[in-house]
């Protein structure tokens, strides 16, 4: 076995232990970042902190937000740092050659607050969205990822039509929607180049297949996101992206946000 598999297994363990005793780590952890910093200024998914985070009240943001809540991905939707971290690098390549594209797109939640947070409408750039719109396909998640858990996302959307809202969520903005399962579909995506790739499907196969599509089309400072590379439950995918990057010769940015980012050389 592979030390970078080894690494990886040893990662799931402490983050399985964590979120064992999560509830006296809290206590914990509020209290003493209150005795060392002050108090908690940011506590939703995942994240702790005292350290500042007024990004979250500047209107700018807020308005980003306000768009990437209303699209109504799930009740009590708190994502603020991570849609922070996407409008963020997409405020840094806006002005790159090349379009946008988002592979997993749930109800357009992240795509929905950079449209707004920079003015993507007037770029003249397209804003391509991928997504089966119907949750996992089953064919795609082999038994060790059912194990961890991402079972839960093969049918996400059952109550919802969230093609249709998707659709009605970006009238007039310039978007195209593919729907189907990648890779099936990366072919229908006509951008040459690009200066934003966003990954999020939830498993290894249709991710690595479009990290694998798009890497040599996406321009040097481009950025490409991985929305799923630091949470537990996908340890798999880290372990295939960091053996992706290995092979690429690049790192990727861990973020506490769970997070990871690729800067294209």
């Amino acid at each position: 076995m592979s030390s970078l598999v080894e690494k990886a297994k040893g990662f799931y363990n402490r983050t399985r232990w964590f979120f064992k005793h999560y509830d006296d780590f809290d206590n914990y952890s509020k209290s003493q970042a209150a005795y060392l910093y002050g108090p908690v200024t940011y506590y939703a998914d995942g994240l702790a902190t005292c350290l500042n985070s007024d990004f979250i009240s500047h209107p700018r943001f807020m308005a980003a937000y306000s768009a990437a809540a209303a699209t109504n991905p799930w009740s009590g939707f708190t994502l603020q740092w991570r849609v922070y971290i996407v409008c963020w690098f997409a405020n840094q390549v806006r002005h790159l050659e090349g379009d946008f594209v988002e592979c997993g797109v749930n109800t357009g939640a992240y795509a929905k607050a950079i449209i707004k947070y920079i003015d993507f409408n007037n770029l003249g750039k397209v804003f391509y969205l991928l997504d089966t719109f119907s949750g996992l396909v089953p064919e795609q998640l082999t038994e060790d990822e059912r194990r961890a858990g991402l079972a839960k996302y093969l049918d996400q959307y059952h109550e919802r039509d969230i093609y249709q809202e998707v659709k009605k969520t970006f009238e007039g903005d310039r978007v195209r929607i593919i729907k189907g399962a990648v890779p099936d579909t990366l072919v229908e995506c006509k951008a040459d180049k690009l200066a934003y790739l966003s990954i999020d499907m939830n498993c290894v196969a249709p991710e690595i297949a479009a990290a694998e599509y798009f890497y040599d089309k996406v321009v040097p400072g481009g950025v490409i996101m991985l929305d799923d590379y630091g949470f537990p439950q996908h340890i798999h995918q880290k372990i295939a992206f960091d053996e992706f990057a290995a092979g690429k010769d690049i790192q990727i940015l861990s973020l506490p946000t769970g997070q990871g980012v690729i800067i294209k050389r």
